[in-house]
């Protein structure tokens, strides 16, 4: 196994798999690993939909356009999950609030699955495996995305995760810097536009020159036109479909 150092330091997104299968032994040891994921109040508030069939991981990608999920080896869907819970609730007829209605259940089910993910990310990385989050698997298309995995109501999806045997090693995509990143005992209270500037550059410049796909882009631009791009997506009446009515 890779050491922990060099999994955490030496992490990329690898977005091109070798047809080789995962094992029953490889898929249990990250399946037990994100079951041993930390979660608010021990409520684990999470399920993962493991998708390794080939007919499926298809389906997914045709919705998503994302190659990735097609070739991959296992596709994991983390999703926000309050639906056990009521489950358990009415088992014993106690009252269930309305919790997941509030941003704060909102904030709860999607940081418990976001550290699922990164759990089994890691655990992945540590049996040779490469990994790449799908955040699109939560935006392009919910409702047909929630219609393929059968999801109940009480369940979102928060980000999909492919697995596989790497094809390809990826260039250490440059990160912001450490004075950027952490702050000491309170919010940096200097001017940062310097070091965001500096790091605009390096973005560009790892892009123009990185191995395999090059691009033009940016940093500062590049994100402001993602958010623009994820404002036109309808989360909101997502949710709301799905049974979180999203209370003021």
């Amino acid at each position: 196994m890779k050491t922990i150092k060099d999994i955490l330091l030496g992490r990329t997104s690898v977005r091109r798999y070798t047809r080789d299968k995962l094992s029953q032994e490889e898929l249990d040891f990250i399946y037990e690993a994100i079951q041993n994921t930390p979660t608010s109040y021990n409520g684990q508030q999470f399920s993962v939909i493991s998708v390794t069939d080939q007919d499926e991981k298809v389906l997914l990608y045709e919705i998503t356009g994302q190659k990735q999920i097609k070739t991959c080896a296992a596709f994991l869907v983390f999703c926000a999950d309050y639906n056990k819970i009521r489950v358990a609730a009415d088992a014993i007829e106690c009252p269930f609030p309305a919790f997941p209605d509030t941003m704060d259940g909102i904030m709860v089910g999607v940081i418990d699955a976001a550290l699922a993910m990164q759990t089994a990310y890691i655990s992945a990385m540590s049996i040779g495996l490469g990994g790449c989050c799908i955040g699109y698997t939560r935006t392009c298309d919910p409702e047909r995305i929630a219609e393929v995995l059968q999801l109940p109501k009480g369940v979102f999806v928060v980000c999909g995760l492919a697995i596989g045997y790497p094809a390809e090693s990826p260039d250490l995509k440059p990160k912001q810097p450490l004075s950027l990143v952490i702050h000491q005992n309170h919010y940096r209270d200097n001017d940062m536009r310097d070091d965001l500037l500096a790091y605009d550059k390096t973005i560009s410049a790892y892009n123009r020159s990185r191995s395999g796909v090059t691009t033009d882009n940016d940093w500062i631009s590049h994100i402001v036109g993602y958010y623009n791009d994820g404002m036109k997506y309808d989360i909101e009446g997502y949710l709301k479909r799905q049974g979180f009515e999203m209370r003021k």
